[in-house]
Formats: C-alpha cells, structure tokens, sequence
C-alpha cells in the first residue's frame, strides 16, 4: 500500500505531539475521543476507578475492551498514559495479566505513577498490569513473546504508526492459536493524499494517518486473516475550521474491529451450521454481539456460515455457545450480508 506510506519521522512527530502539545483529551481538535455516554455501561463504573489524572490523559476513539477477559493475558498497543490498561486490569482480574506497549515516555511516567495505587483500589495483591517502552511495530524488543497473548487490543493507535504491516504481522506473531484483536481505530472513505499524510497536527488527531478500508482489508488477506469484522461505527466530526479546510471531501470514522487468529475461509460458507448463545457472560445476559450483524440472542438458535461458528467454537468464547452441525457437508456460499450502515465498512468474508 506505498499511498498509505507516513514520513519517515513520524514517530517522533506523534511522540512530540502527544507528549508535550496535548496536556489533556480537551486539546483535541475532534470528537475521535468518546466521552463517557458513548462508553458500554458495564464499562462505566470500572472507568470510574480509574485515576482522574490518567482519564484526564486519555486519547481514545473507542471502547475496544471485548468481553469475556476473565483471567486472560492482554496487550494494549499504544497504551499511552494506560486508562484502558486499568479498565483492563480489573476485566482480567488477579490472576489475569495486562501489558501495555508505548514509545512515549511522558505518557509511560505517568502510567508507572500509578499501579501501586491502582493494585489497592482493585484489591488486588500487586499489580497486575506493567508497561513496556517500544514500538508497535517491533514487539520482540518489548519481550513479547510468540503465541503468548490471548487478546490485542488497540484504542486509535495503529492510524499513527507509519509501518502498519509490520503491526498487524507482529499483533498475529504473538496472539495465541484462537486469540483475539480488537480494536478501535479511524479509518477514512479513501486514502489520504501525501501532504495530509505529513501534516503534523492531522497526524496527531488520528487523520492523517488513517487507513483506507479496502487497503485495509486487503492487508489483512495479505497476512492470512481472511475475515475481519466490524463491531461498530461512528462518524467523526472535525469542528476546527482550520482541519476541515485541509482535509476537503475526507470522511473520517471511528471503527471497532475484531479478528481471530484462525484459519478461515474468505467468503461465508454454509455447512447447515446453527449458534445458541447461553447468556453466560456476566455483563451480557440477554445477547451477544459478534459483529455489526450478528446480534445472538439468548437460547435463540441462529443459522451461522462456517467462519462464523469458528468464532464462536474455536476461542475463548466457546464455552458460552453451543454450536450444532460440522463441516462434513457443504451447501454453497451462504448470505451473510452486513447491517444497513455498513456501506464505509465492507469486510472480509461476512461483511
């Protein structure tokens, strides 16, 4: 994707510009970064436990916290000042683990500040999270080993990295067989001319930055995830007049993604599979929500493609579905179509 290239120094472009010019999510040009109603409810009062200086440092796009993390190991790239990092920790609770990968060292001293603090207030014997300086783009030098992370998450991170193949190929170097990505990003409805790409503050604001969907997807493709799925979607609003004038005819938004590392086909296939939820996740009891069209109701048989009943009955979350019906018999491609605003979205297999 060489259109999709950001300059050389942009890493130290967003170090500077989310080291030292944001002092606060209020010096945000655009609504990129949700704000507490845009947050899912369950979410809310862990949120609350959270240092007010850390959420007072919080540059996310999104909430890409999936559920069912109960004594998971999770990598949080691009952790910053570590909001989501604590929101996680209580999620993975004390025997779980969360990591979180960042190159900013101000945003890093402000995270270590607090996990004593955060270990108390969450009960737990010591602190169940820690922070690793480096670059997304080479977990190795961060210890990341192979295969050792059940979950990747990612709040509107991956954008202002100027090597993206390198941070999905790592994000599938270390995620588990059946682990999980889910992530939180802007994408925009074409790609973004040169000038744009180089532009500080739109890179800092997660514009510049932000990746074209089908080049996208087919970078995912590239690096053998054959099915990527939209969660949900926002538009963002760029109320500076300054940046509208810069960006023209652009349309930015906020999108949550999920993959899985599994081995699965790129078109939705039918076996004659069928789903029931169980309503065993806590914070879930009346529904689950695989994607931006697969809303599983409890106790509801659902007719699933192939892809689809992986998911559910390759991963952690098998043990709350129950799934009829192999793969022995194969009835053609079957009709998985999107939700009605999913035009900005087309992904992968079901999508």
């Amino acid at each position: 994707m060489p259109s999709e290239i950001l300059p050389a120094d942009t890493h130290q472009t967003v170090a500077e510009y989310y080291g030292k010019t944001l002092t606060s999510s209020r010096d945000l040009k655009t609504n990129a970064c949700c704000t507490l109603e845009s947050v899912p409810l369950h979410l809310r009062p862990l949120i609350s436990q959270v240092h007010e200086e850390i959420r007072d440092r919080y540059y996310g796009c999104g909430s890409p916290m999936p559920p069912a993390l109960a004594d998971c190991t999770v990598l949080d790239l691009g952790c910053g000042s570590g909001r989501d990092c604590y929101v996680l920790s209580q999620l993975v609770g004390p025997n779980g683990q969360v990591i979180g990968v960042d190159m900013t060292p101000e945003q890093l001293q402000l995270a270590r500040r607090y996990q004593s603090w955060h270990a108390e207030r969450f009960g737990h014997d010591h602190s169940n999270v820690s922070f690793k300086d480096g670059l997304i783009e080479d977990l190795s030098s961060a210890g990341i080993a192979d295969a050792s992370i059940d979950v990747v998450v990612s709040n509107c991170v991956i954008n202002l990295s100027p090597e993206k193949p390198r941070v999905l190929r790592e994000i599938f170097r270390v995620l588990k067989a059946g682990g999980e990505l889910y992530f939180s990003d802007v994408f925009a409805d074409r790609r973004i001319a040169a000038e744009l790409r180089a532009d500080p503050v739109l890179l800092g604001e997660c514009l510049g930055g932000a990746m074209y969907w089908e080049d996208f997807r087919r970078l995912m493709q590239e690096i053998g995830c054959a099915d990527v799925r939209v969660v949900s979607e926002s538009a963002i609003v760029v109320d500076d007049p300054a940046l509208q004038q810069k960006i023209g005819h652009v349309r930015f938004r906020s999108v949550t993604v999920r993959a899985f590392k599994l081995d699965l086909e790129d078109r939705c296939e039918d076996f004659g599979q069928v789903a029931w939820y169980q309503g065993s996740i806590a914070e879930l009891p009346h529904a689950f929500d695989l994607d931006d069209h697969h809303h599983l109701e409890t106790g509801k048989p659902m007719t699933v493609c192939g892809n689809t009943a992986d998911m559910l009955g390759r991963t952690r979350y098998a043990r709350h579905f129950r799934i009829a019906g192999e793969k022995t018999v194969h009835f053609g491609l079957y009709d998985c179509a999107p939700g009605p605003n999913a035009a900005a979205a087309t992904s992968g297999a079901c999508c």
